[in-house]
C-alpha cells in the first residue's frame, strides 16, 4: 500500500530535520534519532559481514521480516530510510550488490511530477535475485520466479517467471512441477 511521505528537505541541521521525523513518525526526538543510527550501523556491518546468516540477522534487527533459509549477499542494501516495508520469504537468494528501495522522496521542488511516497516490497518463497539487480517500490517477486543478473525491476513479476533487462520484462515462465522442493 503506497503511502504519502514528505518530500525531501535538506534545510536545517541534522536536529531539525530528526524533529521533524519524530512529529510525522509520532516518536520522541532521541528515539527517532536512535532508531535512524541503529538502523544506519546494522545496515553498514550487514553489508560486509563475510557471513549471509549474519547479514540476514543483521538485517532482521533493522526490521527487515525475512524467512528461514535466505541467502543475502554482500553489499546488498535493503532500503536506508524503511527496512520494515519489506518481505523476504523463506528459500530466496539475493545475490550481491542488490537494491530493494520501498521509497522515492524528490526534493519539493518535483512535486508537480513525482511522488513522494513509501511503498513496499515482497519478495515472495523461492524467488532469486541476481547479481547487481535493483528492485523498486511496491513491487512484488512472485513464487520461484527469477530475476536475471542487472535487471531494474519496476513492476511486479507472476510465480514461476524469468525477468530480465531494464525494465525487467518476463522472458519465460514455466510449470510449477519443475521446482525440487527440499
Amino acid at each position: 500500500m503506497k503511502i504519502k511521505i514528505d518530500y525531501y528537505n535538506d534545510k536545517g541541521s541534522a536536529f531539525v530535520q530528526a524533529k521533524q521525523k519524530a512529529l510525522t513518525s509520532g516518536k520522541s526526538i532521541p528515539l527517532s534519532i536512535y532508531r535512524k543510527l541503529h538502523s544506519h550501523v546494522l545496515s553498514m556491518i550487514a553489508r560486509w559481514i563475510p557471513v549471509s546468516n549474519l547479514r540476514v540477522l543483521l538485517q532482521r534487527c533493522r526490521g527487515v521480516e525475512i524467512g528461514k533459509s535466505v541467502f543475502l549477499g554482500a553489499n546488498v542494501i535493503l532500503d536506508n530510510a524503511y527496512p520494515e516495508h519489506i518481505t523476504i520469504g523463506d528459500d530466496c537468494s539475493i545475490a550481491g550488490d542488490v537494491y530493494i528501495l520501498v521509497h522515492s522522496n524528490p526534493k519539493k521542488h518535483f512535486s508537480g511530477l513525482l511522488e513522494a511516497y513509501v511503498d513496499a516490497v515482497e519478495i515472495k518463497k523461492g524467488a532469486w535475485i541476481g547479481i547487481g539487480s535493483i528492485i523498486l517500490p511496491g513491487v512484488t517477486i512472485g513464487e520461484y520466479s527469477v530475476v536475471s543478473a542487472g535487471s531494474l525491476v519496476s513492476n511486479s513479476i507472476p510465480p514461476y517467471s524469468v525477468v530480465k533487462g531494464n525494465p525487467a520484462k518476463v522472458v519465460t515462465t514455466f510449470p510449477s512441477d519443475l521446482i525440487t522442493h527440499q
